[in-house]
C-alpha cells in the first residue's frame, strides 16, 4: 500500500473513533450512536471499510465557518462538501441551532451520516470569560484552572461543541512574543501542572460524557522560542534545551490524557515543525506512544513555503502527512 495512503487510512480511523465518541448526531437513520468500546472499534472498522479515498481524506479536513454580525454562517460549497462527505470537522462554529443545522446535513445527506466535529478557541471562558491564562497562572492554583476549565467545557458543549483548540502549554520567556498571554508563562514545572489541570477540567474523567470537550495540547513544538519574539519566526536550539524546558508540559498533557496535539508554525533547527518527524514521529509517536490526533495550526501547511522548506502546498501537505498529521486546518490544501 502506498504510504500516504496508509497514512490516509490510520488518520481516517484515529478521527473517526473520536467522532464517534464525541458527536451527537441528529436524526439520521445512517450512523447508530454507540457507547461500548469494542462496538465504537467495529462500527470504525465497518466505515473504513466502506468509505472511498476521497472520504477518508474527507476526514482529515477542518473547514471553518464565516462569522459575521448576526453569528457564524457556512458557505454553499462547504455544505456540498458534507453532503458528499468530504469534510470531517468545523470550526469557529458555535450555538446549537447552528451546530445541530450542520449535523444534519452530514447525518441526513451525506452517504455515510458520519457526524462532524465541531471544535472552538475555547481558551479562557466559553460564555462565563476568566482571567487569561498567563492571569490565572500568577495565582499559583492549577486546581482552580481545572474549575475554570471544567465550567468552560459545560458551557461550549452546551452549544454543540465538541473540542477546543487549548490548553496552550508553550513556555514563554520572551515579553515581546504576543502569545505569551495564553500560556502559564516561563517556568516548565509550572506549565506542567497547569497543563494537566486544564486537560482534566475540559475532558473531565469520561469524554463520553455530554459536557466534557476534547482538549488540544499546543503548539508543538517550542513555538515560545521565536526568535526576537516574532511570531512563527525560527527556532534554534539544543537537543537538551527543547527537553528539559519545552517538552515537559506536553508530556504532561499526554499523561493527564488529552486526546489532540496542534502543530506549531515556528520551524525547529531548519524543519517546520508541522512537517517534523522528529518531533511528531520520533518524539511524540513513537518515544511517548500519543494515540490520539493531530492537528494543523490555521495555515500553517501554506506557512511551510515561507520557510523555504516547500515549493508549494501540495508539497508542504505531504510533508506533513509523512509527519503524521491527522486533520488539516485551511481544508482547502487537502482538498486541492
Amino acid at each position: 500500500m502506498n504510504i500516504r495512503k496508509q497514512h490516509y487510512l490510520i488518520s481516517a480511523a484515529e478521527v473517526l473513533l473520536i467522532m464517534l465518541l464525541l458527536a451527537t448526531p441528529g436524526a439520521g437513520q445512517h450512523t447508530d450512536i454507540v457507547s461500548d468500546e469494542q462496538e465504537i472499534d467495529l462500527k470504525v472498522d465497518s466505515l473504513l471499510n466502506r468509505m472511498t479515498l476521497e472520504e477518508k481524506i474527507g476526514q482529515l479536513t477542518l473547514f471553518t465557518s464565516d462569522l459575521t454580525t448576526t453569528g457564524p454562517t457556512i458557505r454553499d460549497d462547504y455544505k456540498k462538501l458534507i453532503n458528499e462527505g468530504k469534510t470531517g470537522a468545523i470550526f469557529n462554529a458555535y450555538g446549537t441551532g447552528y451546530t445541530r443545522q450542520l449535523q444534519d446535513v452530514a447525518v441526513e445527506n451525506s452517504r455515510l451520516g458520519i457526524p462532524l466535529l465541531f471544535g472552538y478557541d475555547v481558551i479562557h471562558g466559553f460564555r462565563t470569560i476568566f482571567p487569561i491564562p498567563l492571569g490565572e497562572a500568577a495565582s499559583w492554583d492549577p486546581g482552580l484552572a481545572r474549575k475554570t476549565s471544567r465550567a468552560a467545557a459545560r458551557e461550549a458543549a452546551a452549544t454543540g461543541l465538541h473540542w477546543t483548540f487549548a490548553p496552550m502549554v508553550d513556555v514563554s520567556r520572551d515579553p515581546r512574543w504576543g502569545r505569551i498571554a495564553e500560556s502559564a508563562g516561563e517556568d516548565p514545572y509550572l506549565n506542567s501542572r497547569f497543563a494537566e489541570a486544564r486537560v482534566e477540567g475540559f475532558q473531565g474523567t469520561d469524554l463520553e460524557d455530554a459536557e466534557t470537550i476534547l482538549a488540544t495540547a499546543k503548539h508543538f513544538a517550542a513555538y515560545g522560542a521565536a526568535e526576537g519574539g516574532r511570531d512563527y519566526n525560527t527556532v534554534n536550539m539544543s537537543d537538551r534545551r527543547l527537553w528539559e524546558v519545552y517538552l515537559p508540559p506536553f508530556k504532561a498533557a499526554i499523561d493527564a490524557g488529552v486526546g489532540s496535539f496542534m502543530t506549531a508554525f515556528n520551524e525547529y533547527n531548519g524543519v517546520p515543525a508541522t512537517g517534523n518527524k522528529y518531533l511528531f514521529n520520533t518524539i511524540l509517536r513513537d518515544r511517548w506512544d500519543f494515540e490520539g490526533f493531530v492537528v494543523t495550526d490555521y495555515t500553517s501547511i501554506p506557512e511551510m513555503i515561507a520557510h523555504g522548506a516547500a515549493k508549494d502546498e501540495a508539497a508542504a501537505a505531504a510533508m506533513a502527512m509523512d509527519a503524521n498529521v491527522d486533520d488539516v486546518k485551511k481544508a482547502e490544501v487537502i482538498i486541492q
